[in-house]
């Protein structure tokens, strides 16, 4: 049977504008789960249902196929359901829909491939995700009602320890697998079914502003970047003109150039160098004259006709893997620098081409913090590849 992965990614969202594809830790919110539904191996096709242009784009750039959904199945009072019986409705080819929300960052491809197998191998009409907690629940009392409060999952008299107590198990919203046959009954769940549970350090779910800062440090923490595990960063190559400056040249009266940069960067620099990374330059044009001014320690080149000849060169020269190098890019001349390096970065301002070649966007423009906050994320994956060697 024809197992279809489905993100929806509505345009409109009252709660966060274009909250799909709004960056989070580096990566447009819906890529988290393109990159482990693609990577999971276990769909025939994997889709995203939108009416936004831009949403279109992105989905495009992770690998996803797009269906476009009509206007009547966008409102803010559309359900889940009738997207994915739209969706179904244009593609005759698909018996098993597995709707993956956008919202839940920390999903990892393993869950998914066992939740293919309860429905491929074990039968099943539908399967949807859970997570366990240890909350103790109680009755609402609406204001003016002369009524007191009950417990609802407890005795006071005898409360448990949580190491007592298995807890209770809810919907997390990640995903929700089913049946054709099932959807078109005007269910999700029914039929054979099952629930999946999930840990809780990957059960992240996104509704509101306030969730944002919480589910970014989560998702660097327990997040899925790739099938290759991370490996600690050995060398920075970064481009200088739009990623180390903002790529503007001032021409003084008696022909001397003049650019600016961040002070930011260069303490990300320093403290780059203080953990043990070289940190290089980079550069289409001559620019030596600026660098010498600059004062910033690094090994540079300049009126580098092929970037990725150099940025190999490096990597031999160090003994490096691949998984060892970022780069920092803004540029088409740097787009396959970007795709080789195990960790690659792009100043917000950054051209389409490259956007599209690297793993993490900064929120700082070029030559206005793009150095020191992809320094900063280095650092974060750096703890996280620590923690995982202790582990």
């Amino acid at each position: 049977p024809h197992l279809a992965a489905l993100v929806l990614a509505r345009g409109g969202s009252k709660g966060i504008p274009l909250k799909n594809i709004k960056l989070l830790a580096g990566v447009p919110l819906i890529g988290w789960v393109l990159r482990a539904a693609i990577d999971a191996g276990v769909f025939h096709s994997i889709w995203v249902s939108t009416d936004h242009d831009e949403i279109e784009k992105v989905a495009k750039q992770f690998g996803a196929q797009v269906h476009r959904r009509s206007p009547e199945v966008s409102q803010d009072s559309s359900t889940s359901l009738e997207a994915i019986t739209e969706f179904l409705n244009h593609h005759h080819e698909v018996d098993i829909v597995g709707n993956i929300q956008a919202t839940s960052p920390c999903l990892h491809p393993s869950d998914l491939i066992k939740v293919a197998d309860l429905i491929q191998k074990e039968g099943y009409d539908s399967v949807f995700s859970v997570v366990r907690r240890h909350q103790f629940r109680w009755s609402e009392v609406k204001k003016g009602e002369n009524k007191m409060t009950e417990p609802q999952n407890l005795n006071p008299a005898k409360r448990y320890r949580r190491q007592d107590w298995p807890g209770e198990l809810y919907e997390n919203g990640s995903f929700y697998f089913a049946r054709k046959h099932l959807i078109e009954k005007g269910y999700l769940q029914g039929g054979k079914m099952a629930y999946y549970e999930m840990r809780a350090e990957h059960s992240v779910d996104i509704d509101i502003d306030i969730d944002w800062p919480i589910a970014e440090q989560r998702v660097l923490s327990f997040g899925y970047f790739g099938k290759e595990p991370l490996k600690e960063v050995r060398l920075l190559v970064c481009s200088i003109d739009g990623c180390l400056t903002n790529g503007r040249i001032y021409v003084t009266e008696d022909h001397k150039e003049m650019v600016s940069y961040d002070y930011r960067d260069t303490v990300g620099i320093d403290l780059l160098k203080k953990r043990g990374i070289q940190v290089r330059l980079i550069s289409d044009r001559d620019c030596s004259r600026t660098l010498s001014a600059m004062q910033l320690g690094c090994v540079a080149k300049v009126s580098v006709t092929n970037k990725l000849q150099a940025l190999k060169d490096w990597q031999e020269e160090l003994g490096l893997s691949w998984k060892e190098v970022a780069y920092l890019g803004n540029e088409e001349s740097d787009v396959e620098c970007l795709k080789q390096a195990g960790m690659s970065a792009v100043p917000a301002d950054a051209c389409a081409a490259a956007q599209k070649a690297a793993g993490y966007i900064c929120r700082s423009r070029g030559g206005c913090g793009a150095v020191r906050e992809f320094a900063e994320h280095i650092f974060l994956l750096l703890e996280k590849v620590n923690s995982a060697r202790k582990q």
